[in-house]
């Protein structure tokens, strides 16, 4: 039977070549702070091998920092678990003379999906920056709790939900 095609074009395959072991640490400064959370499928059940990839400016805003690589992997755990340290991004320039309110992006890779999922990670104390965020703008008031990271600890915790009841809200680019 050569030539055939195999019925699954996605699969899990993330961690054989895409899973870099440290990329999931950011940072070494003293003001690193964890984000932890967990990848759920639309029954609320781990998704075991899924890949978590972020983006972020430094503490300035700026993207592209010659002192902060601002970018980092990681492979979700049995339980869907990851992890990132890193630190607090600065408000950014939206290109329209704007500044948007601190936040992560992050893309999600998964089995199942045919092209990875876009999302970011706001911070709860920046409440009074994210009226003014072009991008939050865009989302439903009722959903953007979906985007706001809980702070747990020194840190943060943000679940990433694919679908079902309280579903991450995605972006399309």
């Amino acid at each position: 039977m050569s030539g055939l095609t195999p019925s699954q074009t996605v699969g899990p395959y993330f961690k054989i070549g895409l899973d870099w072991p440290h990329a999931y640490r950011l940072t070494e400064s003293s003001h690193a702070f964890a984000i932890t959370g967990q990848v759920l499928d639309g029954d609320g059940v781990p998704v075991p091998d899924a890949l978590i990839e972020i983006w972020q400016a430094d503490v300035s805003g700026r993207y592209d920092s010659e002192t902060f690589a601002g970018s980092g992997r990681c492979a979700a755990g049995a339980a869907g678990e990851f992890r990132f340290v890193t630190m607090k991004p600065g408000s950014v320039d939206d290109g329209q003379g704007a500044r948007q309110a601190p936040h992560i992006n992050v893309a999600i890779f998964a089995r199942g999906l045919l092209t990875h999922l876009y999302t970011r990670i706001y911070f709860p104390e920046d409440h009074a920056l994210h009226a003014n965020d072009a991008v939050l703008a865009c989302v439903p008031q009722a959903r953007r709790a979906s985007l706001v990271a809980l702070r747990e600890g020194n840190g943060y915790r943000f679940d990433i939900r694919l679908q079902g009841v309280n579903e991450t809200v995605f972006f399309e680019f």
